[in-house]
């Protein structure tokens, strides 16, 4: 019998994952060493190990909101596998769940189907892979293209740039207005990125007037914490 959370799947997962900590251990070692040779002074690194060990968590606890919201739809060991080496959060989900429209699955329930399973697994692996790919082929053709584009006019630098960035979260909002033909309760995703957005503005408005630098690496988890407590009462409303 297929199972999500088959113990293979967590054995070869748990072997990827302690393969990527292991590479962190032997960097920050590495780079301990090669501070001691610059003559850095050892209560200067471990402050900085310790400051970047915790502004490591904000994000982490995004990313762990992931990986809980996919476990209820494909287990537990791909998604920790996924969002603990290469996947992002704003990636995996809409993935696995076109993926699994796309086999009549549905994503309220565990996949039984390996077959379905495999589809979900492929797709949000070779989907992620092409960034992999373009990066280490062309990211050097594309900054000279941008550096250039920069020099001969910077505006149009920046709009280039602002525009990559809106085209990126464009194919996100889409996923917004999927159901909105079903009624009110259609437009729950939307009423709760309102609210995301929302939180989102007020944390901007903390950072910039109150001068809360500190917000800056909390702003994104707390927004979606915040937005995930809302969909609660707004889905009730709008139900």
């Amino acid at each position: 019998m297929f199972s999500v959370n088959d113990p293979f799947l967590y054995a070869l997962s748990g072997v990827m994952v302690a393969f990527v900590v292991a590479q962190s251990a032997f960097f920050l070692v590495r780079a301990v060493r090669r501070a001691r040779q610059l003559g850095i002074a050892g209560s200067v690194v471990r402050k900085t190990v310790l400051s970047s060990a915790l502004f490591s968590i904000a994000p982490a606890v995004s990313i762990l909101m992931g990986v809980i919201t996919l476990s209820q739809f494909i287990g537990l060991p791909f998604p920790w596998l996924r969002l603990s080496v290469l996947g992002a959060v704003t990636y995996e989900l809409p993935a696995a769940s076109i993926a699994a429209a796309t086999m009549g699955a549905s994503v309220d329930q565990t996949v039984t189907d390996p077959a379905v399973f495999a589809t979900i697994a492929w797709t949000m692996t070779l989907g992620i892979l092409s960034g992999i790919v373009l990066v280490l082929f062309g990211l050097k053709r594309i900054r000279r293209g941008m550096r250039s584009i920069a020099r001969k006019d910077k505006r149009w630098g920046e709009i280039v740039m602002d525009s990559l960035f809106l085209g990126m979260v464009s194919a996100f909002v889409g996923m917004l207005f999927a159901d909105i033909r079903s009624g009110l309760p259609g437009f729950v995703p939307l009423a709760v990125a309102a609210a995301s957005a929302l939180l989102m503005a007020v944390c901007g408005l903390l950072i910039k007037k109150c001068k809360w630098s500190w917000l800056e690496q909390y702003a994104l988890p707390l927004c979606m914490l915040g937005a995930m407590a809302l969909s609660l009462p707004l889905t009730a409303l709008m139900r």
